[in-house]
């Protein structure tokens, strides 16, 4: 099953998104209401829609997590990514940050180049929800309801910028305004195989393939990530867990991001984000 986040100019509603007949159909009710079932494997049986559906052509697409959730972002979890891009060796658990509900975009919306930066980078990552009102840290994949696509757009240089001794800026780099993609939908956990998810994710920049790599190649896979975080913040209905990027960003090869690029991130079985970079900022 696919959910969105949308809209038709006026309040963000869910909807269960019909992809072959290019549909989608409100749902009632509050995320929180109605996620658990469907995390439970309850079917969409448990759904009350609301209305008549409508062309998904019509809506614009939203970024598929609720402003008061948060947005966590698990870095460095590609060895070939850390070798290739960063000239770095591993590390010994995973790392873990906090995103600015702000960076968010949706799958079309545009990229906005922030003035601050000039060497602004993509990240494509396979972003898991978590749907259960609070995680089983027996069993972390029962709590995700489902998957979708994020690109982590990153500005490298303030990345870099922290001061000598304190580390990097991953504010800075990170959670500037209107940059960071996801969507275009929450695919649910039963239409994938058991276990964490083994999917091609590739990025390509103006029609050139810059990332293909598979979620299977995760140091720590979304079952230890998630218990990872929850163990130190605990995880509430609805929000959302990047789980790192593959090799082929711009850190590791120089090529980085431009105004008028199209930027198209996708992951296996879930989707495309559709972006277009924006001049730079003022």
């Amino acid at each position: 099953m696919k959910i969105a986040r949308c809209t038709d100019g006026g309040a963000p509603f869910w909807a269960v998104v019909d992809t072959g007949r290019g549909e989608v159909t409100p749902i009632a009710g509050a995320f929180a209401e109605w996620a658990p079932a469907l995390t439970r494997g309850e079917g969409v049986g448990v759904l009350k829609l609301a209305g008549a559906a409508r062309p998904l052509a019509s809506v614009r697409l939203l970024p598929p997590v609720e402003k008061t959730n948060r947005v966590v972002v698990a870095g460095a979890n590609y060895a070939k990514h850390l070798r290739a891009d960063f000239g770095m060796g591993g590390h010994t658990q995973p790392v873990a940050f906090l995103k600015a509900y702000g960076a968010l975009i949706g799958a079309n919306d545009p990229i906005r180049y922030p003035p601050l930066t000039r060497e602004l980078d993509h990240e494509v990552e396979l972003v898991a929800v978590i749907g259960a009102e609070r995680v089983d840290r027996n069993d972390p994949l029962s709590s995700v309801l489902g998957y979708t696509v994020g690109n982590d757009v990153s500005a490298r240089d303030l990345q870099r910028s922290g001061p000598p001794g304190v580390g990097m800026d991953l504010f800075s780099a990170k959670s500037q305004d209107d940059t960071t993609g996801l969507g275009p939908w929450i695919v649910t956990r039963d239409e994938f195989p058991a276990g964490s998810p083994k999917l091609r994710m590739t990025l390509k920049v103006n029609g050139d393939t810059r990332q293909d790599a598979s979620s299977g190649e995760m140091t720590w896979d979304v079952a230890e990530l998630v218990r990872f975080v929850d163990e130190r913040s605990r995880f509430e209905c609805g929000d959302v867990l990047y789980t790192g990027s593959p090799e082929g960003t711009g850190q590791g090869s120089g090529r980085f991001l431009n105004p008028g690029d199209v930027v198209e991130a996708s992951v296996e079985g879930v989707g495309t984000l559709r972006n277009v970079v924006s001049e730079i900022a003022s």
